[in-house]
């Protein structure tokens, strides 16, 4: 067992070994002939001459040995010590300012949980009437840190949350896998889970860093996801005024493409810096193209957007929807939005490809996402 502070010093009531005087008025303190010390003049009784002594008055006790202090100075042979007990030893804990700093490390501790819940553990740290119980995690100079803190009083909660039982990566968060047990029992087991319940799942990333006309995301979209959002930033073409082209795969890879001369129909309009608005559509097409101006190709001109595509996964009709913002040709500021859809018959689309018109992608960054 582990103790903070002196460790307890307990004994049994025993009879010293018997010792003969001599000369001298000290004596070593021995029980079954090993060396005793008891801890202090007060657990003791002792016999002289068939009287009882006084504690520290008749006699005194240090570590191992005894001294008497006899009226008559010294004590002889023929004095008599008629018997010691020992009467056990109190739990005398000491004072806690006697443990030294890091003298309490994990080999000289071990706090054993008894239970389940709140009940059972094996370390308590309460609240002091006006402030929760807090555990403190202080970096290695002591100067900073995090603290854990128990719900407020009135919440009238108690609960057990077990860390997670999975291994622990990157772009994860913590969820509530599971619930067992009711009310102050609850026991809540964490896992490192994916996004979800709503929210935006990454499926695949692009990172252009050299000039390629197209990219290809090919089997990345499945039964778990019916829409798709594709966001892209700093984008960067080749030819001055380009357009951008995104088509549909039906098959495994790229296999499948869906770029006939009628699969796509779109409309958009555009707002430009220098005043002015226009509008435009495509009845019939082999790509859907978010964009009515052609972005610029300056080094400093960048195209930023993001694609929304509907029933992906469905045998309805496809919708896309788009806002792309860059600057043009002409160094406006333009922003698109863009409303389109295919008729790609009943099969289910696995993937995109996004392209440029004439020249290369030569920088940019693209994310698809799955939308609950």
């Amino acid at each position: 067992m582990s103790y903070i502070g002196k460790t307890p010093t307990v004994g049994n009531f025993i009879k010293l070994d018997d010792i003969t005087t001599s000369s001298t008025n000290s004596y070593t303190l021995q029980h079954n002939s090993v060396n005793f010390s008891p801890e202090s003049a007060l657990h003791m009784m002792v016999s002289l001459n068939g009287v009882i002594q006084s504690p520290n008055t008749s006699y005194t006790v240090s570590g191992s040995t005894i001294t008497f202090l006899p009226s008559s100075g010294t004590l002889s042979s023929s004095d008599s010590i008629d018997f010691i007990m020992v009467y056990g030893n109190v739990l005398d804990v000491g004072v806690a300012t006697t443990v030294s700093d890091q003298a309490i490390t994990k080999a000289k501790t071990n706090f054993v949980s008894s239970g389940t819940g709140y009940t059972g553990t094996g370390l308590d740290i309460k609240g002091n009437g006006s402030a929760n119980g807090r555990l403190g995690l202080l970096c290695s100079a002591g100067s900073h840190g995090v603290a854990i803190e128990s719900p407020d009083h009135s919440a009238g909660q108690s609960y057990t949350i077990k860390l997670p039982d999975n291994q622990i990566s990157a772009d994860k968060f913590l969820k509530v896998k599971s619930i067992s047990g009711s009310g102050n029992t609850a026991i809540g087991q964490l896992e490192f889970a994916d996004a979800g319940g709503g929210r935006n799942t990454l499926l695949a990333t692009t990172t252009i860093s050299s000039q390629v006309p197209s990219f290809d995301m090919t089997n990345v979209m499945s039964d778990t996801y019916n829409n798709y959002l594709l966001v892209f930033h700093g984008m960067r073409v080749s030819v001055d005024g380009e357009d951008i082209r995104v088509t549909f795969f039906t098959g495994s890879g790229t296999a499948g493409h869906v770029a006939g001369g009628s699969d796509y129909r779109f409309a958009y309009s555009e707002i430009r810096s220098d005043g002015t608005m226009s509008t435009s559509y495509d009845t019939g097409t082999s790509f859907y193209r978010p964009n009515k101006s052609g972005i610029g190709n300056a080094s400093n001109e960048t195209a930023n957007g993001q694609l929304q595509f509907f029933d992906m996964r469905s045998t309805k009709k496809r919708l896309l929807y788009g806002e792309v913002h860059f600057t043009d040709a002409n160094n406006n500021f333009c922003s698109n939005w863009s409303v389109g859809g295919s008729d790609m018959g009943d099969t289910a689309c696995t993937g995109l490809r996004f392209e440029v018109a004439t020249g290369y992608i030569t920088a940019g960054t693209f994310k698809l996402y799955g939308q609950e």
